[in-house]
């Protein structure tokens, strides 16, 4: 439950954007969908990179190696600041190329600076997720909860002030989100190092030391589990972000309904994604114990755990459909379509869980090659094509671009379980 909170905590800094800057209007609504949609294509890399670290960390304690803990911190700090550099470079430098995208003027006005600004705040999460991901392979899960829950209030109240205006600064509207985010998550980077370094309790792992020498065992140990990981969330969020491209297409109130319909299908999604952390932890001790009982038992109670929060998700989606929308704009064209979307989005949940959770678990046992090569085929081969054909070609335009996410979505959850099973039953057999 921590695990999930924090995970929900991290996603509400973008619902708390998208809520307020509703406020304005459905265009800078409709820029930050686009921004943030190409924005997270960069991070997801960035935190796929620190998804490595909570199972290598829970496999290390399983084994009872306690330097192997320490070499996984320190050589994992200093790829994720690299890492963390390039990323932001990247976005910033690149935040130009919105221009060419084929989306309404207004949009791309508000969203081009935006972007820039929020492309700042990469560094702050990649040392935010070191440690949070540290902690978390520990079984120490509290802290970044906490850390998450104080941002998000600290981030509306800067949101609120930046945006609309107060105490005498003028107001900057979707920038001001922007520079509240950073604020933010500066902040929690700086809180969870100072809990690290003043606790005695990590005084045995050398977190005092921050510089180390390169170990190059160790970062191939990292990057095998990190870099397919992170490919893998790349070809989901891209996916999703293509698909919002594709929705500016049609019109500006349509992306910015596409815009709400994700947004709360997001915080559904970060539940099962700290379910899918929790369950990488669980299977990597498990894995480090050599359990293989232990690692099948915890790798379905999370997928059944999974699926009876989607299930209830999806409900509440269906039932209050034309209200959840309200919480983002008043225009009535822009709550009818995000109503549509939200019966689709309940279709997909249980599969979204699915896949999330099948992620993360196979992560536990190292297994990272196959999963990408799913995660490809699930939204790239299948999901973004269906969209188009369905969407333009068969004319049903956004709900059809959903319909073709949602065949993607099936399909690698579809394989992943699969995957699991048979991975699970064959991870300790001599070949």
């Amino acid at each position: 439950m921590p695990i999930t909170i924090g995970q929900v905590g991290h996603v509400m800094i973008g619902v708390i954007d998208s809520a307020m800057v509703g406020r304005v209007g459905p265009t800078p609504l409709a820029a930050s969908a686009l921004a943030n949609g190409l924005f997270f294509i960069m991070m997801v890399i960035g935190i796929g990179i620190s998804y490595a670290i909570s199972p290598l960390v829970a496999i290390s304690q399983g084994s009872g190696d306690k330097s192997g803990i320490s070499k996984i911190l320190h050589q994992s700090l200093m790829i994720n600041l690299c890492t963390g550099l390039i990323l932001s470079g990247i976005t910033f430098f690149g935040a130009g190329l919105i221009k060419y995208m084929n989306q309404p003027s207004d949009v791309v006005a508000y969203a081009v600076p935006y972007f820039r600004i929020i492309s700042l705040s990469i560094m702050p999460v990649m040392v935010f997720q070191t440690y949070r991901q540290f902690l978390e392979g520990l079984g120490i899960v509290r802290p970044a909860m906490l850390i998450n829950i104080f941002a998000n209030v600290f981030h509306a109240f800067f949101n609120w002030v930046l945006i609309f205006g107060k105490f005498g600064i003028p107001a900057m509207e979707l920038n001001g989100a922007g520079i509240a985010t950073i604020i933010s998550r500066i902040l929690m980077a700086l809180i969870i190092v100072a809990f690290v370094l003043k606790s005695r309790n990590f005084e045995q792992y050398g977190v005092k030391t921050f510089i180390t020498a390169p170990d190059i065992g160790i970062i191939k140990k990292i990057l095998g589990v990190g870099i397919p990981t992170s490919i893998q969330y790349f070809f989901e969020v891209s996916a999703f972000s293509i698909a919002a491209v594709m929705v500016g297409w049609i019109n500006t109130v349509s992306l910015a309904a596409h815009q709400i319909a994700l947004n709360l299908a997001s915080i559904t999604y970060m539940v099962v994604l700290g379910l899918s952390s929790a369950g990488a932890i669980r299977v990597g001790r498990y894995y480090g114990e050599k359990n293989q009982t232990g690692i099948r038992r915890a790798g379905f109670t999370v997928l059944f755990i999974a699926v009876l929060f989607m299930l209830i998700s999806g409900l509440i989606f269906v039932l209050f459909r034309n209200y959840l929308p309200h919480f983002y704009v008043r225009d009535p064209l822009t709550i009818e379509i995000a109503a549509g979307l939200l019966i689709i989005a309940a279709f997909f949940q249980i599969f979204d869980g699915l896949q999330a959770v099948g992620l993360g678990i196979l992560r536990g046992l190292t297994d990272a090659k196959i999963p990408t090569i799913i995660t490809f085929i699930a939204y790239w081969v299948v999901g973004l094509p269906v969209a188009y054909l369905l969407g333009f070609t068969a004319g049903f335009g956004v709900d059809g671009i959903w319909i073709g996410l949602l065949s993607g979505l099936a399909t690698s959850a579809f394989l992943l379980t699969l995957r699991f099973n048979s991975k699970s039953l064959k991870i300790f057999r001599k070949p």
